[in-house]
């Protein structure tokens, strides 16, 4: 009891730290990725902290299985190093008993990484999917900052305001400018600057839905850069159609329905989703076999020799889910067939590399009895 107590904390410190560097680091590029597109006015700031929250159990579920993964060749590979291993092999531990004793830390994630993928996951989807649509709902004139310039259509579109009241329906220092491209070129030289400077504005909704944001007292400047053939126009009162910003940020519908939902769908897509989310939990336990005899290292060789043939080889194992999920996507493989053979795979190679020395010590005696009988003869 004490050993495995002792290998389940290192496996699970080992777990957690990795866990948390890789959960931070792919956090980090979603959110830069979100930001950019609310420095652009796509997105309203104060939905940021909610999309991440939300999206936070699907990055766990993939990042958990990689991370027991590492935790299992780091945390076992020291003790090999360190020599700890090797003294409870003299002890009578064998390597296929410290695989029963880390299989109860691959339970514990397992379970968590079913709860993910059948309940968290698709509930946190389906949320950022509703956040979403309501972004949709947004126009450019709701997501504007004060103090910002703010890109719309690509660029082709700058909006600056000075000030935004509490309600956000009145502006004051109001500048846009619109480039507009010829039909013919879309070169720098064809393009057309339209320059709007208002010292007020507000937003107008019309009968039809559709909203203006209307400006006051200011003046337009029209024409083409490095030509002198540019029109001034004052004004009093000023419309201009807000459109409604494209966040560029989709969720799969799959991806957001409850495991209830594709349990009754029809839809082979509904189906392939259902095996993916099955195949989770299951990659923890393979991993885990696969695991425990990568981690033996030599202690003159250093814990990291096998670390990145092992990462190669799960990688390899992702790989071919995807692949078997797009295959179930197309219709090329059956649903009774689904991604059981990429685990089958993968658990043979597991138990042949857990067998791997009981193996080769049978190999070898058969050999020599062998030649012992050939040479008799």
């Amino acid at each position: 009891m004490i050993i495995f107590r002792y290998l389940t904390r290192e496996v699970l410190l080992t777990l957690s730290a990795v866990s948390a560097v890789l959960l931070v680091i792919i956090m980090s590029g979603r959110f830069i990725k979100y930001m950019a597109q609310a420095a652009q006015g796509l997105l309203d700031p104060s939905a940021l902290l909610l999309i991440m929250a939300y999206r936070i159990p699907g990055f766990l579920q993939l990042i958990l299985p990689l991370g027991l993964f590492l935790g299992v060749l780091l945390a076992y590979g020291r003790l090999y190093l360190e020599s700890e291993i090797t003294v409870l092999n003299a002890s009578g531990v064998s390597q296929q008993r410290i695989f029963a004793y880390t299989s109860a830390p691959a339970l514990l994630v397992a379970v968590v990484l079913a709860f993910l993928s059948f309940y968290l996951t698709p509930y946190g989807m389906r949320q950022v999917e509703t956040i979403l649509h309501e972004q949709d709902a947004l126009t450019e004139f709701d997501t504007l900052v004060p103090g910002r310039f703010q890109s719309m259509k690509e660029g082709g579109r700058v909006t600056y305001v000075e000030e935004v009241s509490s309600d956000r329906e009145q502006l004051q220092g109001v500048f846009v400018t619109e480039t507009q491209v010829g039909a013919k070129s879309k070169t720098v030289d064809n393009k057309k600057i339209s320059v709007l400077i208002a010292k007020s504005g507000q937003q107008v909704l019309h009968s039809d839905g559709s909203r203006y944001l209307v400006l006051e007292d200011g003046y337009r400047y029209d024409g083409q850069p490095g030509q002198a053939d540019y029109r001034v126009v004052k004004y009093d009162t000023y419309a201009v159609l807000l459109p409604k910003p494209s966040v560029g940020l989709t969720v799969s519908d799959r991806e957001a329905m409850s495991t209830t939902e594709l349990m009754a769908g029809t839809h082979q897509r509904f189906k392939t989703e259902m095996h993916w989310r099955i195949a989770i939990p299951l990659l923890a336990f393979v991993v885990t076999l696969i695991a425990v005899p990568l981690a033996k290292v030599n202690p003159r060789q250093g814990r990291f020799l096998k670390l990145l043939p092992a990462i190669f080889l799960y990688m390899a194992y992702l790989a071919l889910l995807i692949a078997m999920r797009d295959a179930l996507d197309k219709g090329r493989v059956s649903n009774a067939v689904g991604m059981w053979p990429v685990h089958a795979l993968f658990l043979c190679v597991g138990v042949v590399l857990l067998y791997w020395e009981r193996l080769r010590y049978r190999l070898s005696k058969w050999r020599s009895v062998t030649a012992k009988d050939v040479a008799h003869a």
